[in-house]
C-alpha cells in the first residue's frame, strides 16, 4: 500500500459561523484515513474544537509560504462569504499546485465585499469586463450604486478562482456541468456531500427543552436568513395556512443577513406572535429545533450552485422538508423531499403542500423515513472522504490503493418516532390534486375582502364573485 497523501487544508472552522466550518470539522477525521493533514487558518483564529486540535496541527496562514513544499497538494475550500478571504488570497497565489473545493459556484457576493470594502471599485469593474464584456462592466457600475442585487447570480464571478486552481472539486453534477460549460479543459470531480446521521430525538422532549407548545403545528426554517431563501413566499403561505390552522407556528432558526428586514416582513403580514426568530443556533440547540419541527423548509432561488449540508441534516433527522425545484436539489430522489416549483404559483403551491402534510401525517412520516434512509446510505462522511481521495490521486497521477470503509446497512425497521402506515409514492402536484379539500380561491378572496371592510352584500364583492 502506498503512503498516505500529505495535505495542506484551508477552510474556516469554528468559531467562524459558517456551514463550511461544520462541514470541514466533520469531514477531517474521515479524510485522515487517506492523508496526513495540516490546517491553515486565518490569522489569530482560536479554534474551539479541542478534539480537532488534538488530531491535526494548525498554523496561521502566514506560515504557509515557508512550509508549502512539505505537501503533495493543497485543498482550498471556497464559499460565498467573507470568511473565505484569506483562502481566496492563498488560492490565487498557490492554486496551481492545489485543488479548489468549490462549495458555491456563485462567488460574486463575496468578491463584491473584497473589492468595494477595500477601495477597489475600478478593479471590480475591470474584472467584470474581463469575464462578461461591456455588459459585465455596466452591471458592475449598477452594483456599485447599490442596484441589481439579484443579477449577481447571472454573473457568478467564480472564474478567477477556477482559473487559479489546478483542479476543482464540487458536490453535485449540476455544479460540475456549470464548470464544464465554462472551462471544458479544467479537471473537475465530484465528492458527495456527507453529514453525520444524528440520533433521533423525541419531538415531545425537544419541545420541552425549547419551551415550545406540544399542541402546535410547527414549521421550521434552519440556516442563514437571506433574500434567496424564499422567506417572503414561505411567510405568505404560512399566513394563509395559519388562518386554517390557528394552532401553528413558524420558527426561523438562523442569523439574518445585513439589511434583510425579516421582522419587517413579519410585521407587514401581521404575523407577530406566530413567527419566532431564534438567531443563530448550533449543536444541541440546533438539533432540538430540528426535532421539534413537524415540517421543515429549505428553499432557495436563485441558486448559487451549492449543495446544502443543512438540508441533509434535516433529512437525516427524519423530518419532511420542502425544497425548491432547482439546481442540485433536483438530484435528490423525489420520495425524500417535497420539491416546490419556482414560478408564479410558488406561494400557492407551497400552501397546498403544507395543507397536504398536515392532513396526511402518514405521508409526512414516510417522507421523513425515506429522507433519513437516503442520508444513511448516500450521504456518509466516509464515502465523501473516499471521493476526495480518489480525485486527489487522479490529480496527482497516483494509484488509489486505500480501500473505502465498508458500507453500513440501514435498519429498515428503524422508523421515525411516530407510527405510520408506509406510503410509497413521492409527494407531487398530482398527489396534491388527489387529496385536496374543497378550499378554494373564493375563500381567500372572501377573507381578504373582510379584512378591508367589504361586507357580504357589498356590490363590489358581487362583481368580484362574478369575475371569478
Amino acid at each position: 500500500m502506498s503512503a498516505k497523501l500529505k495535505l495542506a487544508f484551508f477552510s474556516p472552522i469554528n468559531p467562524v459561523q459558517s456551514g463550511i466550518s461544520d462541514y470541514s470539522e466533520e469531514l477531517l477525521p474521515y479524510l485522515a484515513r487517506y492523508a496526513d493533514i495540516d490546517l491553515y487558518l486565518d490569522e489569530n483564529l482560536n479554534p474551539t474544537n479541542k478534539t480537532l486540535l488534538q488530531q491535526f496541527k494548525t498554523y496561521p496562514v502566514s506560515k504557509f509560504r515557508a512550509q508549502a513544499g512539505n505537501y503533495d497538494t493543497y485543498l482550498f475550500h471556497m464559499g460565498n462569504s467573507a470568511a473565505h478571504a484569506y483562502i481566496y488570497r492563498s488560492l490565487l497565489e498557490y492554486g496551481k499546485k492545489g485543488v479548489l473545493v468549490l462549495h458555491d459556484y456563485v462567488l460574486h457576493h463575496f468578491l463584491i465585499g473584497q473589492y468595494l470594502n477595500n477601495g477597489k471599485a475600478q478593479e471590480y469593474i475591470r474584472e467584470m469586463g474581463r469575464h462578461y464584456g461591456t455588459e459585465g462592466e455596466a452591471t458592475a457600475r449598477e452594483v456599485i450604486k447599490g442596484r441589481l442585487p439579484e443579477v449577481l447570480f447571472r454573473y457568478p464571478l467564480c472564474e478567477p478562482a477556477i482559473e487559479a486552481a489546478q483542479a476543482v472539486l464540487v458536490h453535485s453534477s449540476y455544479a460540475q456541468g456549470l464548470i464544464k460549460a465554462r472551462f471544458p479543459e479544467k479537471l473537475t470531480g465530484i465528492a458527495r456531500m456527507g453529514v453525520p446521521l444524528p440520533p433521533l430525538v423525541e419531538k415531545k422532549i425537544a419541545r420541552e427543552r425549547l419551551g415550545l407548545a406540544q399542541d402546535e403545528f410547527i414549521l421550521t426554517s434552519l440556516g442563514h436568513l437571506n433574500p434567496y431563501k424564499r422567506l417572503d413566499s414561505a411567510l405568505w403561505a404560512f399566513r394563509a395556512f395559519s388562518r386554517e390552522y390557528p394552532q401553528s407556528r413558524f420558527v426561523l432558526v438562523g442569523s439574518p443577513s445585513p439589511n434583510y428586514n425579516v421582522m419587517g416582513m413579519i410585521t407587514a403580514l401581521g404575523l407577530q406572535g406566530k413567527v419566532e426568530l431564534t438567531g443563530y443556533a448550533s449543536g444541541e440547540k440546533y438539533a432540538n429545533y430540528l426535532a421539534a419541527a413537524d415540517v421543515c423548509i429549505n428553499m432557495r432561488y436563485p441558486t448559487a450552485g451549492e449543495t446544502s449540508a443543512s438540508l441533509l441534516r434535516i433529512m437525516g433527522a427524519s423530518r419532511p422538508v420542502l425544497v425548491s425545484r432547482t439546481g442540485a436539489f433536483e438530484e435528490l430522489p423525489d420520495d425524500t423531499c417535497v420539491k416546490v416549483d419556482v414560478d408564479e404559483a410558488e406561494e400557492e403551491l407551497l400552501l397546498e403542500y403544507l395543507r397536504l402534510l398536515v392532513r396526511r401525517s402518514d405521508l409526512a412520516a414516510q417522507l421523513g423515513f425515506n429522507a433519513r434512509r437516503h442520508v444513511a446510505l448516500q450521504a456518509r462522511l466516509s464515502d465523501a472522504a473516499h471521493d476526495y481521495y480518489l480525485f486527489l490521486c487522479r490529480v496527482l497521477g497516483r494509484v488509489a490503493d486505500i480501500e473505502p470503509e465498508p458500507p453500513t446497512a440501514f435498519d429498515e425497521k428503524l422508523q421515525p418516532l411516530s407510527s405510520f402506515t408506509p406510503v410509497s409514492q413521492p409527494v407531487t402536484k398530482e398527489v396534491i390534486a388527489d387529496t385536496l379539500t374543497p378550499y378554494s380561491l373564493l375563500e381567500e378572496v372572501a377573507q381578504a375582502a373582510a379584512e378591508v371592510g367589504i361586507a357580504e352584500d357589498d356590490f363590489a364583492l358581487k362583481k368580484i364573485a362574478e369575475s371569478l
